[in-house]
């Protein structure tokens, strides 16, 4: 919304002059600018952080229903159900900011249909405890990379951000369904390590693609920590988080 001008209280003598940015004679005046890109750089950068999280909303509540039926009864095939409709329910409120800032949604996630579907295609799971294996390990270390982001928006952009991420009681579940089934068989636990760490492979592969064929995203996250070597220690970050994790529920990193 633009800013009221203010007039100093001695007015000169041109102030009759008309005003150019205002629309004479009925003209219509400058085009409007919705994503702010003329006050704000990081503004088309913003809306593609916006669009490869609703993207990545859409396609995780698609798979995750798929997923749900490999769940062994219907009280777990529910909770994972839960986490899918919590999905679309973050996907509309993202796509609705879209619209607010003039862009339409599907356009705006077309380039990153490739790079996130190829993702969900190279790691589909065999069974129940690869699928939340899947949910704790992915969903886990997308949502650091965006809590990580979130920082450098301003609002209500980092608000919407961190409200979409995901609830920790999906993860609390997961985790334990995990760790009993190690506790029941504990060969399970070589697997899975295995599993993960082919998850956080496929995952980095594909965001260094996105981040290599979207240069407004490489500059959000430059310019919003500062420099390279912040940007090192971001990511750092989420190593460790994601040892952490991997930890908290015996697997190996």
């Amino acid at each position: 919304m633009a800013r009221p001008r203010r007039y100093p209280a001695d007015v000169p003598d041109h102030a009759d002059a008309p005003d150019h940015d205002v629309p004479q004679n009925g003209a219509p005046g400058p085009a409007a600018d919705p994503l702010g890109a003329a006050a704000d750089p990081l503004g088309p950068a913003v809306v593609e952080l916006l669009a490869v999280l609703a993207y990545g909303e859409l396609l995780a509540f698609d798979r995750m229903a798929a997923d749900a039926r490999l769940a062994p009864d219907l009280r777990r095939r529910a909770v994972l159900s839960e986490m899918a409709a919590s999905e679309i329910e973050n996907f509309r409120r993202l796509a609705a900011r879209l619209r607010e800032l003039g862009v339409v949604p599907e356009e705006a996630m077309a380039p990153y249909l490739a790079a996130l579907e190829q993702y969900h295609e190279q790691t589909e799971p065999r069974d129940w405890l690869e699928a939340l294996t899947k949910a704790y390990v992915g969903e886990g270390i997308a949502d650091d990379f965006y809590r990580e982001v979130a920082a450098f928006l301003g609002a209500p952009d980092r608000e919407l951000v961190l409200d979409v991420l995901h609830d920790s009681r999906y993860a609390d579940f997961a985790a334990q369904e995990i760790r009993s089934a190690m506790a029941a068989d504990p060969k399970i636990s070589n697997r899975l390590s295995i599993w993960a760490r082919r998850l956080v492979g496929e995952a980095l592969s594909q965001a260094q693609r996105v981040a290599a064929d979207h240069d407004g995203l490489a500059m959000l996250i430059v310019t919003g920590a500062g420099d390279l070597t912040a940007v090192g220690a971001l990511f750092r970050r989420l190593t460790t988080a994601h040892t952490a994790r991997m930890a908290a529920v015996g697997l190996n990193n």
